[in-house]
């Protein structure tokens, strides 16, 4: 029984693993992890016998195999935020755009694991300016005002034209899942006011939410 050898490096050794032949003729050579491992041994010790490091490093190329549980049960942890359904409401310079946000996720941090509240562009404004006050995380930044779109006279729509609030809509969208998925934020109860409460109370305590 015969081992074959791997390659030096420069100046290190990796570890190659050792590939042992049932019958006389060339062996291939099996790759394991590149982790490395004490120098080959020298002269007078033998490869008659792998060590339990060598063994342990070759059983964990036999990887699981996949079953349907693994492949199509939910994952461990996930969170997922959509904004969809603009609704424009109102009249005059009372008129104003809402957008639905859904939350899905199996954090224990949120108390809800399935919620859908309705927002304003001011509320995208309300829980930014939260937590740049009482959070230490860098708040993205949301998507722009669009204030020459709302000029007078204009010969279209403005700021509610299709365009634009599906444009508006995409960055909301980003902006709070960048928010959401920050270990830190998820501690703020401004946070979990504005994903999961109907109404926004703007004169709440600032605080931490606690499991």
């Amino acid at each position: 029984m015969r081992a074959c050898v791997g390659a030096r490096a420069r100046r290190r050794t990796l570890w190659v693993g050792w590939l042992f032949c049932k019958r006389e003729g060339p062996c291939a050579l099996l790759p394991s992890a590149s982790v490395p491992h004490p120098p080959f041994p020298g002269p007078g010790l033998s490869f008659g016998k792998m060590s339990d490091t060598a063994v342990a490093d070759t059983r964990r190329l036999n990887s699981k195999p996949q079953d349907l549980t693994d492949a199509y049960g939910p994952p461990s942890n996930f969170l997922e935020i959509d904004i969809f359904n603009p609704q424009t409401v109102g009249v005059g310079r009372a008129r104003f755009t809402t957008y639905e946000v859904r939350m899905r996720t199996n954090l224990p941090i949120f108390k809800l694991k399935e919620s859908c509240v309705r927002r304003r562009y001011s509320d995208f404004e309300w829980l930014k300016n939260e937590l740049e006050r009482d959070s230490k995380i860098v708040v993205p930044p949301l998507p722009g005002k669009a204030l020459k779109r709302q000029l007078p006279f204009r010969g279209d729509e403005g700021i509610f034209e299709e365009s634009f609030i599906e444009e508006r809509r995409q960055g909301l969208e980003q902006f709070i899942n960048k928010i959401a998925g920050h270990p830190l934020a998820q501690n703020e109860r401004c946070l979990h006011m504005f994903l999961q409460e109907e109404a926004i109370d703007r004169n709440y305590v600032p605080g931490k939410v606690r499991q």
